[in-house]
């Protein structure tokens, strides 16, 4: 992996086993142990009943486009255009914005199921994007 420009999440206490299981090639969300609600982005309690009692769980990585955006302005050069910026409900219930990879843009539709990708940015981040599936 090389360093680059690009804007890259930097790990916190409280994401750093997300982030870890991304750069092993495994999609973690936190899963609450009262309500067996999934939630992410990682939080300190539950969204939906306010438990203190999250678990890390492996999820299966497989979704489909709630929504979407062509990018054709990038924020910065260090981003190639055209990408894809969407939103994707994993089975689990839970939705990430991520990125939507592998594919020309004019093929991504609302509702394509998509499944997780593991994309290395630099040695330390790896970013859970999706592939059509």
């Amino acid at each position: 992996m090389t360093t680059t420009d690009r804007p890259v999440p930097h790990p916190s206490p409280l994401t750093e086993p997300f982030w870890a299981a991304c750069r092993e090639g495994r999609l973690l969300v936190q899963r609450c142990d009262k309500c067996g609600a999934h939630v992410f982005t990682p939080q300190e309690f539950c969204r939906e009943c306010h438990a203190d009692a999250l678990t890390w769980v492996e999820s299966a990585g497989d979704g489909h486009v709630v929504t979407f955006t062509v990018i054709w302005r990038p924020q910065t050069p260090a981003f190639d255009v055209p990408y894809v910026v969407a939103v994707v409900r994993l089975e689990e219930g839970y939705e990430m914005v991520t990125n939507i990879v592998g594919t020309p843009p004019d093929v991504v539709t609302i509702g394509a199921p998509v499944r997780v990708r593991f994309t290395p940015v630099t040695d330390a981040i790896t970013l859970p994007c999706f592939e059509l599936a």
